[in-house]
């Protein structure tokens, strides 16, 4: 793990900028502790991009995955490493479709499949990337280029087994429903594509304001993707009718506004129309909710709560035994990439106490809400207590998850200074043990401020995913960062 201690000694001043979050090779975040710092990174401002020692391994490549792309790159071309051939034949076809005349071909070394993509497909690849999550992990980039050896195959099985069984108990199913992803929106990609056994070539149907890529990857690799705002059953029940789709996606609860639909009565309506049900339950997470009995399949980035370290990428994607769909699904679900043996070694270790971290991440959050609830200067908390349709979810002894968000009376400007001086780690991702923030929408949404404002979603919102720290001494530091 970090040998820097990020509960007492958080990344959170300029001359953080770029760190790794946490100070370790697998880091899947990394500070961006000003808010010019943000601007910088989303207006792709050189000086910014070459201070970042890595990246969410969706949004670009991890440095050891950009140096073995370098040594697999032929021809001029940008070369994309996949842990599988299925993943890169994959890519390719979606570079195919979106640009018929680009030029794209497929090498594979001893242990990774590389894509190769000219100017006009590159951006392809890269959104295949980033939307799916089904690129190589640093940790097999690693293994490629000698850094880190092979881990024993049984090793790593035995975790997988380890990690499923985990899952199962939380859950409460069999272990042979789950299968694990290299992220979680591959466990998306696979649900999507097991859907196709059911209702092929379809488009499918989000609600509520989504996760960026929960939203794009329906929309952009498979067969297109409408989002429905608000919690209007007659509205859904229109748009059921009318488009027909492969599956309703919800998430459990949503990202940043952290509500959820009125699941059961969802389910029931799309049930009745022949049309499953996905949902995303990263944030409140299997130990708080009781999903299952509304929901076909339910898929989950396990980086986040479950694993709680920050240094690893994988997903998990369960087939609801109360699906009427259940068997057809089970046969359906073939993903073509999975975890990763170094990924899965280090999921399972990391995620032995979860049963103990994520009540006392929920209850800190709970905690931190409440008092900013208080605060003169706040405008407005995000927090899952106050969502009945999720606290008709929640288990007996379940909690709301890590995630707040809040808005400032003063917006933007006030919103700006506040996070500068913020005394907590800053950057993308959730569910580390250490609290994370970011000004969400500015990272998300960059392009599209308006529509996310439009949504209910300002461009100044803050999100926070609330770490172990001491509760009495975290709030001294967002109180003096209000005060500020």
């Amino acid at each position: 793990m970090s040998p820097r201690d990020l509960l007492h000694d958080p990344c959170w001043q300029g001359k953080d900028l770029g760190q790794p979050l946490p100070d370790a090779t697998h880091a899947v975040s990394m500070t961006l502790p000003r808010w010019q710092d943000v601007i910088a990174y989303e207006e792709k401002d050189p000086a910014c991009r070459k201070a970042l020692q890595t990246i969410y391994p969706r949004f670009g490549l991890h440095p050891l995955l950009q140096e073995l792309s370098v040594q697999m790159a032929v021809d001029g071309l940008t070369a994309w490493p996949f842990s599988t051939e299925a993943a890169a034949r994959a890519a390719q076809a979606h570079c195919q479709r979106q640009e018929p005349d680009g030029h794209t071909r497929l090498t594979r070394d001893e242990t990774l499949v590389a894509l190769h993509t000219d100017a006009s497909t590159s951006p392809h690849a890269k959104a295949f990337w980033q939307h799916t999550g089904l690129g190589a992990s640093s940790r097999q980039a690693a293994v490629a280029l000698g850094r880190e050896s092979a881990p024993a195959p049984a090793t790593a099985e035995a975790a997988r087994t380890a990690v499923r069984q985990r899952l199962a108990a939380i859950h409460g199913i069999e272990a042979h429903r789950i299968s694990l992803h290299p992220a979680g929106m591959a466990g998306l990609h696979a649900a999507l594509s097991a859907i196709q056994s059911l209702k092929p070539n379809r488009p499918t149907l989000q609600l509520g304001f989504p996760y960026v890529d929960v939203l794009k990857q329906p929309q952009v690799v498979f067969h297109g993707g409408e989002l429905l705002q608000g919690n209007n059953l007659e509205e859904l029940k229109d748009a059921l009718e009318r488009r027909d789709p492969a599956a309703v996606i919800v998430e459990l609860p949503s990202n940043p506004l952290l509500r959820c639909v009125d699941l059961p009565a969802v389910a029931e309506l799309a049930h009745r129309h022949g049309i499953p049900v996905i949902a995303d339950d990263t944030i409140g997470t299997g130990l708080n909710l009781r999903a299952l009995p509304h929901v076909d399949l339910i898929f989950t980035s396990l980086t986040k709560s479950f694993a709680g370290r920050g240094d690893v990428m994988a997903g998990s994607l369960l087939v609801s035994p109360h699906s009427p769909w259940s068997d057809q699904l089970l046969t359906a679900i073939s993903p073509v990439a999975r975890l990763a043996d170094g990924d899965a070694i280090a999921l399972e270790e990391a995620s032995r106490d979860v049963d103990q971290r994520v009540p006392q991440l929920d209850a800190n959050a709970l905690a931190l809400a409440e008092r900013l609830e208080r605060h003169p200067a706040v405008a407005r908390v995000q927090h899952p207590k106050d969502c009945p349709h999720f606290l008709a979810l929640m288990r007996p002894d379940g909690g709301h998850g890590c995630l707040l968000s809040l808005e400032l009376k003063q917006g933007e400007a006030k919103a700006s200074r506040v996070y500068d001086a913020l005394r907590v780690c800053k950057g993308p991702s959730l569910g580390t043990s250490f609290t994370l923030a970011c000004p969400y929408t500015q990272l998300a949404h960059y392009d599209e401020l308006g529509w996310a404002a439009e949504c209910g979603v300002p461009s100044h919102l803050l999100r926070v995913s609330v770490g172990l720290e001491d509760p009495g001494e975290l709030w001294e530091r967002f109180r003096d960062a209000l005060d500020a």
